[in-house]
């Protein structure tokens, strides 16, 4: 078995917003080229006005750092997180609340796999952040929900508008509008998470995930996940062309050469990321 060692990212000392991380830490696995973002203010990991900015500076951190192939985004505890920090909301402008979605849009924006681990309440904000995630993986205590109409308010991270392309406008209606909460076991057959497995499965499910995604090549993995997100955007006939230029450039790559090699000897791909 390949031994680990699981330690705390060290970030540049020069920068002074991820000096103090607020409600959260970021550990790194070298061997496993993990790095885990784990939400730690107990026990409904609410998420600060503060910790939004920071989570835009750690995904872009973690997306620079060569030593990383996947990021995890879990919880401490029984839940991932029940939202944001209300008071908060009311301490800021109304052109800085209108901005919000795009600190969440954070591990879309990295070109790296990332991974959302979620159990018990996943909640406003902290849905939103794991729909900007590639995959979601959740437990079966896993509660989902956009709960802002209760206050008076709407979703405005970006929620309620990656719903409607993940499960349409009719369901998405039903859940938002109606401040639904959805079970782990409903959304994966609405197909807004990846998988849902027994609680006590979530984390050797999500290691697994990562070591598989390990195995492929990192320039073709950013190149999917580029080609996936801008074709989310436009028309099947824009998306075609985004995928096509997108496979032309990989044509004269290493890891292209590397993997017909490899098919025709029979043996276990060797990707450099080139």
């Amino acid at each position: 078995m390949e031994s680990t060692t699981v330690t705390p990212y060290r970030f540049d000392s020069t920068d002074r917003l991820l000096a103090d991380l607020d409600g959260f830490r970021v550990e790194i696995d070298e061997a496993k080229e993990r790095a885990d973002i784990v939400l730690h203010r107990p026990p409904f990991n609410i998420v600060s006005m503060l910790q939004r900015d920071q989570f835009a500076a750690v995904f872009k951190v973690l997306d620079r750092d060569p030593t990383v192939r996947v990021i995890v985004l879990r919880a401490e505890g029984e839940n991932f997180s029940s939202g944001g920090n209300i008071a908060g909301f009311m301490e800021k402008s109304a052109e800085h609340v209108s901005e919000l979605a795009v600190n969440i849009a954070a591990p879309e924006r990295c070109r790296k796999p990332v991974i959302a681990q979620v159990r018990g309440y996943c909640f406003g904000v902290g849905f939103e952040l794991s729909l900007a995630c590639d995959f979601r993986i959740a437990s079966e205590t896993a509660q989902f929900a956009l709960p802002e109409m209760r206050i008076g308010m709407i979703p405005g991270s970006g929620g309620s508008a990656r719903l409607l392309h993940m499960i349409g406008i009719c369901r998405t209606k039903d859940m938002v509008m109606r401040a639904r909460r959805i079970s782990g076991r409903q959304a994966a057959d609405w197909g807004f998470v990846t998988e849902c497995v027994a609680d006590a499965e979530l984390e050797a499910t999500v290691a697994a995930l990562v070591d598989e995604l390990r195995g492929f090549s990192p320039l073709a993995q950013r190149t999917i996940k580029g080609v996936l997100n801008s074709g989310n955007n436009v028309s099947v006939n824009g998306a075609i062309e985004i995928e096509g230029q997108a496979y032309g450039r990989l044509r004269g790559s290493e890891d292209f050469k590397e993997g017909v090699a490899s098919f025709h000897e029979k043996r276990k791909p060797v990707f450099t990321g080139v």
